[in-house]
C-alpha cells in the first residue's frame, strides 16, 4: 500500500528586524541615515505637516518663550514636513548622536558652525541645499517646506549609515519599564514658559498619548492629533548666549550635556526618572531609582524640554 503523501511544511516567517529609532519591528528594513529638521511651532505656523511621521520630536524653548521642534525621520518619510526653521544653540548637541542630516532654514552662523563640528551633514535653505520649497498657501517665514526625501537622496558617504538607537527600546509592546513599575495617568501637563503650555492625555483606545496647546488639541495639516508612544520630559537649564534675534531678544541655549530630573510617560503610566549625558555627541540616558535602564514602547518618542528654574511638570 502506497504512503500518503506528506504535506511541505510550511515556509519560515520572514525575519523581522527593529527600526533603531524607534524599536517597531519591520520585515523590509530601508538603510539610509536620519534626518533631523527644525520645525516651527509659533501660532502662525499651525497646523505643521509631518510631524506624527517623525520617530522622535524633541521641543525647545527659543526667544520670547515660543518652541521650536526638532523632528527626526527615519523609518517613515512623509510626503511634506514644514514649516521649516532656523538652527538653534542646542540643536548640536540634541542631534549630534544620529551622525545624520541636519535641515533648516536659516541660523546664525555660530549654531550652524555647531551643528557641522557635531558631525552632522549640514542641508542649508540659505546655504543654497536642495529640497526646500515655500507654500502658497502660507505667508514668509512660515512657508518653507519640503519633501524629506529629497533631502535624503542628498547624504554624502560619510552620512549615509543607519542611525544608532537613541533610547533603550524594550523588544515588544509588553515589556516596556513604566507600566509595570510606574503610576497610572492620564495627563501630563507642561508649563515650558509663560506662553508655552503644551499638555499631553492618555487615549486607551489609540494607546497613545495625545497633545494639546493648552486648551487647544494640537493637529497636523492633515487634520490628526499629534500624538506619541512615549513622551520624556527632561528638565533642564536654560540660559540667555550673548546672541539676539533681530527683534534684539537674547538667544537662549539649553544645556544639553549633564544629566537631571526626568519623567517618562508609556502606556497610561508615568514614571520619575534621572537622565544624563556625558557629551555632545553622547546619547541622553535615562534610569529608574535603581539605576537601572528605562526601556521605551516600540513606537514614537516625544522628548520634552522643560527648564528646570522657570518650567513645571503636573501629572494627573
Amino acid at each position: 500500500m502506497a504512503a500518503a503523501p506528506t504535506t511541505p511544511a510550511p515556509p519560515p516567517p520572514p525575519p523581522t528586524y527593529p527600526w533603531p529609532l524607534t524599536g517597531v519591528e519591520t520585515t523590509d528594513p530601508v538603510h539610509r541615515t536620519a534626518l533631523a529638521v527644525k520645525i516651527e511651532n509659533s501660532v502662525e505656523s499651525r497646523p505643521q505637516s509631518g510631524l506624527n511621521g517623525a520617530d522622535m520630536v524633541w521641543e525647545e524653548v527659543v526667544e520670547g518663550g515660543i518652541t521650536r521642534f526638532v523632528a527626526v525621520y527615519h523609518s517613515t518619510l512623509p510626503p511634506e514636513i514644514g514649516p521649516i526653521r532656523s538652527v538653534r544653540p542646542m540643536d548640536a548637541a540634541i542631534a549630534a548622536p544620529l551622525r545624520g542630516l541636519f535641515a533648516f532654514s536659516g541660523g546664525q552662523r555660530p549654531f550652524v558652525d555647531a551643528v557641522a563640528g557635531a558631525g552632522m551633514q549640514v542641508v542649508s535653505h540659505d546655504g543654497g541645499a536642495g529640497g526646500f520649497y515655500r507654500s502658497e498657501d502660507r505667508y514668509a517665514p512660515h512657508n518653507v517646506y519640503a519633501d524629506p526625501a529629497d533631502f535624503l537622496a542628498q547624504a554624502d558617504p560619510a552620512h549615509s549609515a543607519d542611525p544608532i538607537e537613541q533610547f533603550r527600546m524594550a523588544g515588544s509592546a509588553d515589556q516596556p519599564s513604566v507600566p509595570a513599575i510606574g503610576t497610572p495617568a492620564v495627563l501630563v501637563d507642561l508649563k515650558l514658559s509663560g506662553v508655552s503650555r503644551p499638555n499631553w492625555t492618555w487615549d486607551a483606545a489609540q494607546a497613545a498619548w495625545l497633545r494639546a496647546e493648552g486648551t487647544t488639541p494640537a493637529s497636523q495639516a492633515d487634520g490628526q492629533q499629534l500624538k506619541a508612544t512615549n513622551v520624556v520630559v527632561l528638565r533642564v537649564d536654560v540660559v540667555n548666549t550673548r546672541y539676539t534675534d533681530p527683534a534684539g531678544n537674547p538667544v537662549p541655549e539649553t544645556d544639553m550635556v549633564g544629566g537631571g530630573e526626568a519623567l517618562v510617560a508609556t502606556g497610561g503610566h508615568t514614571l520619575p526618572a534621572t537622565w544624563s549625558k556625558a557629551s555632545e555627541g553622547d546619547r541622553v540616558v535615562l534610569t529608574n531609582a535603581q539605576g537601572a535602564p528605562i526601556l521605551l514602547a516600540p513606537g514614537t518618542t516625544w522628548v520634552e524640554l522643560v527648564p528646570r528654574t522657570t518650567g513645571a511638570v503636573t501629572v494627573r
